[in-house]
């Protein structure tokens, strides 16, 4: 079949590849260049590990303190709160007990199949070499979080999920340049990470187009519900199809819409700064438990980002807010150079109140599927999404149930 896939992230160039691996006849659609947000961005963990939301009664519980800062781990800009508070309320019910509970088999299900994705992939491409296979460390400042982070090990035990944990003298003889202030680190040894988020997503791209799909620089404004697909854009610009993906991140709302979905797509702005060519620093990425940022040692330099922002997404970054993370991984990083020789980005997660994506058929056109709102894991979750997608286009059951992720489940 002729199937579009708008949005030209690493998710979309994912869902690609899995469909050309069925012989389908795969148009990429996007408005921006390719790799554009969050995939020119992120952190590059692939932390396939991590299976407890976001949206939690440990995280609830946090929310007045962090809100207490306005250039915290989180903040939301005064003047968007009003449309935000929907999102907010979804994300107070999606904390619930019972609804985390749900939360956690969803998410553990589909991070169970994001590595094994990634290394066929990269296999197949030729770029294993992107993927450093050096585990991952989450450093605890003092020994109550430490304690806690033990808890949330055991969980993770129960899916397989490998955790050990260090004390101060074992974490620093792992990552020498890391400050004696911690109390310790939950250590993932089977957590990965990747080269450059932006060069390996223009790689994926690249092979996708040598494989034979067709790349268009185009704005999708709408998509019929008719027995054939058409994406209709400005000035009379359309393209008829026989199947679509809608995997336009951050801007993927106005589409489902469209289709019948009235899905509570928002989007965190995420933050870093990265010094280019500087290495040596770590061996994997560490996040900052408490601190709401990750430090990346990436092909091309050194990344430190993270922190959640709601503004929307045409209020111009607040770049406060980096020099914040990087004043706080100054204080437990040591031999980072001046800030001001770093290069600044901010991005758009495409973030659900549930910590989980949408990943399902449209309601208006069985011929039409979401995969979008992966919020901090779209690099990690991208290739598993895409093996599930091109199951659904081939009318196939897919891997996992995907009731978790239904565009209806709100």
């Amino acid at each position: 079949m002729k199937v579009a896939v708008v949005g030209a992230g690493i998710v979309g160039v994912a869902i690609a590849h899995a469909l050309l691996d069925e012989g389908h006849e795969v148009l990429l659609v996007e408005s921006r260049e390719p790799a554009f947000g969050p995939s020119r961005g992120n952190a590059g963990w692939i932390a396939h590990t991590d299976i407890l939301p976001i949206a939690s009664p440990r995280i609830l519980r946090q929310v007045p303190k962090f809100l207490a800062d306005p250039l915290g781990p989180l903040s939301i800009r005064p003047a968007y709160l009003p449309r935000l508070l929907p999102w907010l309320v979804r994300f107070v019910l999606a904390s619930r007990p019972e609804a985390y509970e749900r939360s956690i088999a969803g998410l553990a299900a589909l991070q169970g199949l994001a590595l094994p994705a990634w290394l066929a992939r990269t296999e197949s491409t030729g770029l294993t070499r992107h993927i450093h296979r050096n585990g991952g460390l989450y450093a605890f400042g003092d020994a109550g979080t430490m304690a806690a982070a033990e808890t949330v090990a055991k969980r993770q035990a129960e899916f397989g999920i490998r955790v050990e944990m260090l004390g101060p003298e074992e974490l620093r003889q792992l990552e020498p340049a890391l400050q004696p202030r911690f109390a310790g680190a939950a250590f993932h040894p089977d957590a990965a990470h990747i080269s450059d988020p932006h060069q390996l997503t223009l790689l994926l791209f690249e092979a996708a187009l040598a494989r034979g799909a067709v790349f268009e620089k185009a704005r999708v404004d709408n998509i019929s519900t008719g027995e054939r697909p058409a994406l209709i854009g400005p000035d009379g610009w359309q393209r008829v199809v026989d199947r679509a993906v809608i995997a336009a991140g951050a801007w993927a709302k106005p589409l489902a819409t469209a289709l019948g979905d009235a899905v509570p797509l928002d989007t965190e702005r995420g933050y870093n700064v990265s010094f280019p060519d500087l290495g040596g620093l770590l061996s994997r990425p560490v996040a900052f438990e408490g601190h709401g940022f990750v430090a990346t040692p990436l092909d091309s330099g050194f990344r430190i980002g993270g922190a959640v922002e709601f503004g929307g997404l045409e209020a111009p970054p607040n770049h406060a807010r980096t020099k914040r993370l990087y004043d706080k991984a100054a204080t437990m990083i040591e031999g980072l150079p001046a800030f001001e020789s770093g290069r600044l980005w901010m991005g758009f997660r495409p973030s659900l109140p549930d910590s989980l994506p949408v990943i399902g058929t449209a309601s208006r056109n069985p011929h039409v599927f979401h995969a979008f709102g992966h919020g901090h894991y779209g690099m990690t979750q991208s290739h598993a999404t895409a093996g599930l997608v091109a199951a659904l286009v081939a009318g196939r059951k897919p891997a996992i149930d995907l009731s978790p992720f239904s565009p209806r489940r709100f």
